[in-house]
């Protein structure tokens, strides 16, 4: 083997995104050792962003369907052969629309200031034959043993039996990146700042500083997968981050299984609320509030959390639940999620770079990063391996769709 047969494929980003592509990577058929090195560059912790952070559903009816075609069967295999089950809380789950009034609590306000919608429901308006059931009923599902049944107007079930699932967003991500180790994956910690390219366009390094030094490394190909920080490398990508807060909660019991899109009318408030409820294995419930328009920091380990924001997340979902009344916060968090601002509404940049051979970006992917994230590597795996993607038809995808 010569020096120019040589690989070195740089993930920049050990979010979900980066980590699953790693994954796929070292295990695509011409992968070897010899031949090739994948390194993940990741500026502060694997997963310390949305990948850590986010709800972890995972749905039929996400968007854009191109992608979710391709992701969902690959959630069910990565489940089956590496005990998803057990290793990061792969379950399938209920899934509807609840509306109701919230009872009044004691302390705490469940005031919040003005709020963006994360837009997780728009798959819904798609009219794809795996689409959710449509129609509504007075009554919760027998099965739903955790909200009030005195404070339900109207629940609405949003998929059927099998088209709705949930990984523990962490354990799914940090899961996938020690499985790509075990096959000579290499993360290298420090923050990207620069791509070099030589004379003809293509990539040939990636320089990125290290406890206050800089250090290059080469590189054949780069895949940028940094998440709302992808334009602080490539400041031509249209991708920008919405700050959303999210806490969890020990139940005072085991719940059942589901994911709740709620609009709760409280009493002191002219204007419902919504948070998201998911149950989790584990005696766990994760809950998270619409994003905010607060400025991104330089990095993840920089943002910052607003304890209000949180205490009133808790106060609206307990409203709802004894079960959650009763219980403990665990965790209080907030996260950045990357939006793309120009080309397909809610659609993620996936692909080659035009005029710059090598280059590929995995970012954008809004509220379905998790749920995207196998879809995803799947299709950039081939794209750098085989030089095309065969998995789905991701072609509104490509970068040129977007700038």
């Amino acid at each position: 083997m010569t020096a120019s047969d040589q690989r070195n494929i740089v993930i920049i980003g050990g979010g979900i995104i980066g980590c699953t592509t790693a994954y796929y990577l070292s295990r695509h058929p011409k992968y070897s050792t010899e031949n090739t090195s994948i390194t993940v560059l990741e500026a502060s912790s694997i997963a310390g962003g949305a990948s850590g952070k986010a709800g972890g559903l995972v749905a039929k009816w996400a968007y854009p369907k191109e992608l979710v075609k391709v992701t969902f069967a690959e959630h069910e295999r990565l489940a089956a052969e590496h005990n998803g089950a057990e290793r990061w809380g792969w379950r399938y789950t209920g899934c509807g629309q609840w509306e109701g009034r919230g009872e009044e609590l004691e302390g705490g306000s469940k005031k919040m200031d003005p709020d963006r919608s994360l837009q997780k429901k728009e798959g819904l308006i798609d009219g794809d034959s795996e689409a959710p059931l449509s129609g509504s009923t007075k009554g919760l599902p027998r099965d739903l043993d955790w909200v009030k049944s005195n404070l339900t107007d109207s629940y609405a079930p949003m998929a059927r039996h099998g088209e709705t699932a949930q990984v523990h967003p962490y354990l799914f991500t940090t899961s996938m990146i020690e499985l790509a180790q075990e096959k000579g994956v290499k993360v290298v910690y420090g923050k990207a700042t620069s791509i070099g390219y030589s004379s003809d366009g293509a990539v040939e390094s990636v320089t990125y500083i290290q406890d206050s030094e800089s250090h290059t490394i080469s590189a054949t190909d780069v895949i940028v997968s940094a998440g709302p920080w992808t334009s602080t490398v490539l400041p031509q990508v249209p991708i920008s981050g919405t700050r959303a807060h999210s806490i969890t909660i020990r139940p005072s019991r085991p719940v059942s299984a589901y994911a709740l899109f709620t609009e709760i009318q409280l009493p002191d408030s002219a204007q419902a609320v919504t948070p998201e409820i998911y149950a989790r294995p584990n005696n766990e419930v994760y809950a998270c509030s619409p994003g905010d328009g607060k400025p991104m920091p330089e990095s993840t380990k920089l943002v910052e959390v607003d304890e209000k924001v949180c205490e009133a997340l808790f106060a609206q979902v307990a409203s709802i639940s004894d079960e959650l009344r009763k219980g403990e916060v665990t965790v209080k968090q907030a996260c950045y999620l990357p939006n793309v601002n120009s080309g397909p509404q809610g659609h993620p940049i996936i692909g080659s770079v035009r005029g710059s051979k090598g280059l590929v970006i995995a970012a954008g992917h809004t509220c379905w990063g998790i749920c995207n994230a196998p879809g995803t590597a799947k299709a950039v795996s081939e794209l750098v391996m085989d030089g095309k993607i065969t998995c789905g038809k991701l072609d509104k995808l490509a970068p040129h769709n977007f700038f």
